[in-house]
């Protein structure tokens, strides 16, 4: 087989294999242990929300000196 092929159908097979062994199933007495608020990817919205809303602020207000000015309406 030409490297040209090769290389293609190579990525498609590994891909399926990676598709294949990332599914599994969970059994029932092991759900209780994954609904815990600690394996949440966020475990407090609001805590990120805040976070999420300061850094925003901060970001947009960074870089004010040089051009049209920080967002504040006072070019």
């Amino acid at each position: 087989m030409r490297p040209l092929v090769r290389r293609p159908l190579a990525a498609a097979l590994l891909g399926l294999v990676a598709t294949g062994l990332g599914c599994t199933s969970v059994a029932p007495w092991e759900r209780g242990r994954l609904a815990k608020p600690q394996m949440a990817l966020d475990p407090d919205p609001l805590q990120r929300a805040l976070r999420d809303h300061v850094h925003a602020s901060r970001e947009a207000a960074a870089g004010g000196e040089i051009g049209a000015g920080g967002g504040c309406g006072c070019d």
